[in-house]
């Protein structure tokens, strides 16, 4: 008899102990680490694949954070205005769109693939890129070409790039005919990037330079991010 109550006993504590563990660990996301040369594991295949993913790595997906992972690190952050110092912290992971709140791959709307075609507009991307934002950080030559995608996705605009980048007067650059400036390598690249799926304007429709006139209707619009001397509206 006595034997009975211990078994009970020991089950019951077993029970209780089990039962705070699932709920302390479905209620509390852990934070992602920080990534070092030499970190491996699921967040380091993550990072390598958002990397593959965009052309900065050409290496094996394998987890592990040595040279070629550090280097592409490295150029992914110079690109985008972080401090290049191959970590992956915070910044870094969200500009790779990576939740840092939690290890679980948290939903990302700015990578589902383009509607529009690679092949066939890239180069009109990269084009009405170059003429908008030359001058302007990587970043924000990426989220100029997102927010022209998320026009032809638009129902309140042309459905296809043509229609959207030749607009009325949508464009400045259009006016002045500095769309048919031959882009760059970087306006290239941005727009591939686009192209693929990266929206950092996280789903804008408008973006526009403050310092410059513009319509005050635009004002109305709100103000999601800013990159460089642009800001990106919904």
């Amino acid at each position: 008899m006595k034997n009975k109550k211990i078994i009970l006993l020991v089950s019951f504590i077993f029970m209780m102990a089990a039962v705070v563990i699932l709920t302390y660990g479905s209620g509390k996301a852990q934070s992602r680490p920080t990534l070092y040369w030499g970190s491996s594991g699921n967040n380091v295949t993550q990072v390598q694949q958002r990397l593959s993913n965009w052309g900065y790595y050409k290496g094996p997906i394998d987890g592990y954070l040595g040279a070629s992972t550090f280097n592409a690190i490295k150029d992914f952050q110079r690109k985008n205005g972080l401090t290049a110092d191959g970590t992956v912290g915070t910044q870094t992971y969200n500009a790779l769109g990576l939740s840092s709140g939690s290890t679980t791959p948290a939903p990302d709307p700015g990578y589902q693939p383009s509607k529009v075609s690679v092949s066939g507009d890239n180069m009109l991307l990269a084009r009405a890129i170059h003429a908008e934002a030359e001058s302007e950080p990587y970043i924000g030559k990426v989220a100029v070409g997102a927010v022209l995608l998320n026009r032809v996705a638009n129902a309140n605009f042309p459905n296809t790039l043509a229609g959207v980048v030749y607009q009325g007067r949508a464009l400045e650059s259009v006016a002045n005919g500095r769309v048919n400036t031959e882009p760059n390598n970087d306006s290239v690249k941005a727009a591939r990037e686009a192209l693929n799926g990266w929206d950092p304007s996280y789903g804008c429709l408008y973006f526009w330079n403050p310092s410059k006139p513009v319509s005050a209707w635009i004002w109305t619009r709100k103000i999601v991010v800013k990159y460089g001397a642009h800001v990106f509206g919904l």
